[in-house]
């Protein structure tokens, strides 16, 4: 059987998914598309948000792999 997806350990999928959507964000904010300041919060309070997941997951795996 073959199989062509390549496939990923659950911690770097998630590592470049949580920066692919951080990245969506940043660019909307960039880009001038928020609407209002309240919109503006919101977006820059994901990003926040993904960024702390970011570093939680990265700090485990450092962790994990140093057992």
């Amino acid at each position: 059987m073959n199989n062509d997806i390549t496939q990923l350990s659950l911690s770097e999928h998630l590592k470049i998914k949580l920066r692919e959507i951080m990245n969506e964000h940043a660019d909307h904010i960039a880009s001038g598309s928020c609407k209002d300041y309240n919109e503006y919060q919101k977006m820059t309070g994901i990003i926040e948000g993904l960024a702390l997941a970011e570093r939680e997951l990265l700090d485990y795996v450092e962790r994990v792999l140093k057992q």
